[in-house]
C-alpha cells in the first residue's frame, strides 16, 4: 500500500506502464479551454477558470466517491503465509475509498482487544510517526511529515495525489523533530516531555549504539552523543551517510534498527513509484533495506535485499536471530491485490518488485520485463491483508501482557485508501512459534475509523515500553497509546 500512488495519472512519455488510453482522452478535452482562455479578458478570463475548476473539482469529488472493484475474498482469506491471488482488476478509474481524518473528540479512544485496555500516555503531538525506547525507559517520538518533493505527482495526478492526502491527514507541514516522554512516576502518562533532537528533516528511524545515537532522516543518516538520562541533544550531530531522495522521493520515510553487536545498521528505502512508472532508473537503491558499517570509515550504505517496494518496521526476532520487516505492496490491482506482508529479511534476497509480486506472480504493466529476476523472487512469509499498510513492527518483550501476547509480532496498519471496503486501520498481533508465524492475526486495537467512515486516528509506529506494556503512535489522533492488560491501565 503506502503513500498515494499514481500510474493513472502519470506524465506522457515517462510512464513504463500501461494506462488506459481514456484517461488522456480526457485529459486532452481541457486543451480547448485553456487555448480559449488565452484569447479572453477581465471577467470572462474568471469565468472560465471558475469553469474549469469546478470542472476539475468535479472530477476529484467523482474520484473519490468512485469504488471501481469492491473485494470478493473474506477477511481471513488474505492472511497467512497462503492467501489467495485472484486475477488482477484493472481500471482507469482507481478505487479511492478514504477515510477522512476527523481526530478524536470528547475524550475518544480506540477499543482494545477484551482483555487488554487503553489509555494516553501522551498527548497533544504533532503528527506522532516512530516510536523508540531508550535503555533507561524513556519513549522517543518522531514528530514528522512528507519533505517538499517538487517531482512526485505532478500535475494534474499531483492536484488529485494532494486532495487524497489533504483528505487523510497527511498532507501537514513536518515538525522535523523527536520528543522525548518521560513517566517519572510509574502511572502509565508521561509527565515530562521534551524537545530531544529539532532542525531535522522528515526523520523517523531511531536506534542507539552504546553512546551514538542515529536518526534516519529521509535522505541522511546522522549521529549524535547521547549520555543515560539526556533529555536533550543540542550537539549539531554528524552526517554518516547520504540516503537515496531527490525531487521525486514518493515513499519518503527511512527507518532504521541496529545489529545487536553494533556493528551495522539497517535502512529501509521505499520504492520513488508504484510500478517504476517513473523509471526504473529512478529506483537505483530504492525499494530495498540497505546496509551501512559502523566498524570502520567507510559508511557508503549496500544493498542488503531488494524487491520489497515499501519496506517500514525492522525488527529481531528473539528466536532465530532473523531481521523481519512489514513490506506495503502495490496498488491498483483491485481491492483483492496485493497482500502487505510480513517477512523475514534474506541477505542478498530479491522480493520481486516491481515485476513480480508474492514469488512469480508477474505485473503485465511493468516494460520491459526481468523473467531472470522473477525466477529468483522470494515468497513472503505471511501476508497481513491487501492494502492495509503495515507500517510498525516490534516483537513482544516481558511478561505483562497476557500470556497469549507473549511470543509474536505487533503490526501498525495506518489503513488502506483505495479498497473498498477498507482494510488495516487498526494494531494486529501475530503470534509466532519456534521463530515463524503460527496462526491467524489478533486485533488488538480498532476503532480508528467511526460509523460515518471517518478517521479518528491512524495507528503507524509501535513499539514495547520498559515496563512490557504496547506503545503505539497514532498520527491523525496525535496521540502515543499505551496498550496494558485491562486491570493495569
Amino acid at each position: 500500500m503506502g503513500a498515494v500512488s499514481a500510474s493513472h495519472f502519470g506524465q506522457q512519455g515517462k510512464v513504463d506502464v500501461r494506462r488506459p488510453a481514456t484517461y488522456l482522452a480526457v485529459r486532452n478535452r481541457s486543451i480547448p479551454w485553456m487555448f480559449y482562455a488565452q484569447r479572453l479578458q477581465g471577467k470572462r478570463v474568471f469565468v472560465v477558470k471558475t469553469i474549469v475548476k469546478a470542472s476539475m473539482l468535479l472530477m476529484v469529488a467523482f474520484l473519490f466517491s468512485a469504488c471501481d472493484h469492491t473485494a470478493e475474498l473474506s477477511n481471513d482469506r488474505t492472511v497467512g503465509a497462503n492467501p489467495t491471488l485472484p486475477e488482477p482488476t484493472t481500471s482507469w478509474i482507481p478505487t479511492l475509498n478514504i477515510a477522512p481524518a476527523v481526530g478524536w473528540k470528547d475524550g475518544g479512544q480506540p477499543m482494545p482487544a477484551a482483555d487488554l485496555g487503553v489509555a494516553p500516555f501522551s498527548a497533544g503531538l504533532d503528527h506522532p510517526r516512530w516510536i523508540y525506547v531508550l535503555p533507561n525507559g524513556d519513549v522517543l517520538v518522531a514528530e514528522s511529515a512528507a519533505p517538499p518533493q517538487p517531482e512526485n505527482n505532478t500535475g494534474i495526478k499531483g492536484w488529485v495525489a494532494d486532495m487524497v492526502l489533504k483528505k487523510a491527514g497527511s498532507a501537514v507541514p513536518s515538525a522535523n523533530r523527536i520528543t522525548l516522554l518521560r513517566d517519572a512516576d510509574g502511572d502509565g502518562q508521561a509527565e515530562v516531555r521534551t524537545t530531544f533532537i529539532s532542525s531535522l528533516n522528515s526523520p523517523i528511524g531511531m536506534a542507539l549504539v552504546g553512546s551514538d545515537f542515529y536518526v534516519a532522516n529521509t535522505d541522511s543518516v546522522m549521529r549524535y552523543p547521547y549520555h543515560e538520562g539526556d533529555t536533550q541533544i543540542t550537539a549539531k550531530g554528524e552526517k554518516i551517510a547520504d540516503l537515496p531522495a531527490g525531487p521525486i522521493n514518493h515513499h519518503w520515510t527511512k527507518n532504521l534498527i541496529a545489529s545487536p553487536d553494533g556493528k551495522t545498521l539497517y535502512v529501509t528505502i521505499g520504492s520513488n513509484s508504484n510500478v517504476a512508472e517513473n523509471g526504473i532508473d529512478k529506483e537505483t537503491n530504492r525499494a530495498a533495506i540497505l546496509s551501512i558499517d559502523l566498524s570502520g570509515s567507510d559508511h557508503q550504505p549496500k544493498l542488503f535485499a531488494s524487491g520489497l517496494r515499501n519496506p517500514n518496521g525492522l525488527a529481531w526476532q528473539k528466536d532465530t536471530g532473523a531481521l523481519w520487516t512489514v513490506v506495503n505492496e502495490r496498488d491498483e490491482l483491485g481491492s483483492d491485490l496485493v497482500p502487505d506482508y510480513l517477512t523475514h529479511v534474506q541477505a542478498g534476497g530479491f522480493y520481486g518488485w516491481p515485476y513480480s509480486y508474492w514469488g512469480q506472480h508477474v505485473d503485465d504493466r511493468v516494460a520491459p520485463q526481468r523473467p531472470d529476476l522473477v525466477t529468483k523472487a522470494i515468497v513472503p512469509d505471511y501476508a497481513l491483508g491487501n492494502h492495509v499498510a503495515a507500517l510498525g513492527l516490534t516483537f513482544s518483550t516481558g511478561s505483562l501482557l497476557p500470556e497469549r501476547y507473549h511470543d509474536g509480532a505487533f503490526i501498525g496498519e495506518h489503513g488502506s485508501w483505495n479498497r473498498e471496503p477498507r482494510s488495516g486501520y487498526k494494531v494486529v498481533f501475530v503470534p509466532f512459534s519456534s521463530g515463524q508465524p503460527s496462526g491467524p492475526p489478533i486485533d488488538i486495537l480498532g476503532g480508528f475509523v467511526n460509523s460515518d467512515g471517518e478517521a479518528k486516528g491512524r495507528p503507524v509506529g509501535v513499539a514495547m515500553a520498559k515496563d512490557g506494556a504496547l506503545l503505539v503512535a497514532d498520527d491523525v489522533g496525535n496521540v502515543v497509546w499505551r496498550v496494558a492488560p485491562k486491570t493495569a491501565q
